[in-house]
């Protein structure tokens, strides 16, 4: 389910029954809206979320079972086949991390398995008091997917990711801020207010700049330190010949706030 509120578009996992696990049709209905997002210059951020009282409770293990039983005459699919139906899927994990807008996770109720890593890829996650996390992998004999390996190390330490994968202890809401999971936790009632005005914020800011900036802390992860002073340099001048460089140097000197418009070519 999506909505639009100004440049902020909002995403919501609608499964409450199934506390949001994932299904064929939310995962092919997710790739849709996070790619339309990514290339629609309407929006400026996109927030997701789950209906309910849960984030997202990760694969819909149920379904596994039922998968695991089918006997019917259809051909199943190929190593190859499911390997690639997969890693389809996880490009919402890579359109999360890597769009030039920020995106924002607000977390209520379990994340769990792939539901964390749907949060782990966002750029912020604000959680109130009711959130839990756990990889949840190990629990139903798998490896775990989603990025979850790539987001959880850099976030936590490589050794902390090596306990969290492997002994999947349940974390609360301040264990999941203490450790630097979550950005912030707010009481239940704050949470929708709080995170929509951060989020509103960002949809209506430079968003030239943003997405250069979302570029910079992405490359820094893999590159070395003139590659980076490179990247940086050609996207901060870059940035100086926009007019929403323009327009906040003047509401700067005028103190007003700045009035930011459509993004430039990048």
């Amino acid at each position: 389910m999506q909505t639009h509120e100004g440049r902020l578009l909002v995403l919501t996992l609608n499964r409450p029954a199934r506390r949001n696990a994932l299904s064929p049709g939310l995962y092919a209905a997710l790739l849709r809206a996070l790619g339309a997002a990514a290339i629609d210059d309407s929006v400026g951020a996109v927030v997701l979320t789950g209906a309910g009282t849960a984030f997202c409770a990760g694969g819909d293990v149920s379904r596994m079972a039922d998968a695991g039983k089918a006997t019917d005459a259809a051909t199943p699919l190929s190593f190859e086949q499911k390997m690639a139906g997969l890693r389809q899927r996880t490009g919402i994990c890579e359109l999360l991390h890597a769009m030039p807008k920020p995106t924002i996770a607000m977390m209520r109720g379990p994340a769990v398995g792939a539901g964390l890593s749907l949060a782990l890829a966002c750029d912020l996650r604000y959680a109130d008091t009711t959130a839990r996390m756990r990889t949840g992998f190990i629990d139903v004999g798998l490896s775990g997917d989603f990025g979850g390996h790539y987001f959880l190390p850099r976030l936590v330490g490589m050794a902390k990711a090596r306990e969290l994968y492997l002994t999947s202890p349940m974390l609360d809401a301040q264990a999941a801020l203490a450790l630097g999971l979550v950005t912030a936790v707010f009481d239940g009632a704050a949470l929708a207010d709080r995170t929509m005005a951060i989020a509103r914020r960002l949809a209506d800011g430079p968003r030239t700049a943003i997405a250069h900036m979302k570029a910079n802390l992405n490359d820094a992860a893999s590159l070395s330190l003139p590659e980076m002073l490179d990247r940086e340099c050609w996207r901060h001048v870059r940035c100086t010949q926009t007019v929403d460089h323009r327009e906040a140097v003047a509401a700067f000197v005028e103190k007003r706030p700045p009035r930011f418009g459509a993004p430039e070519g990048t």
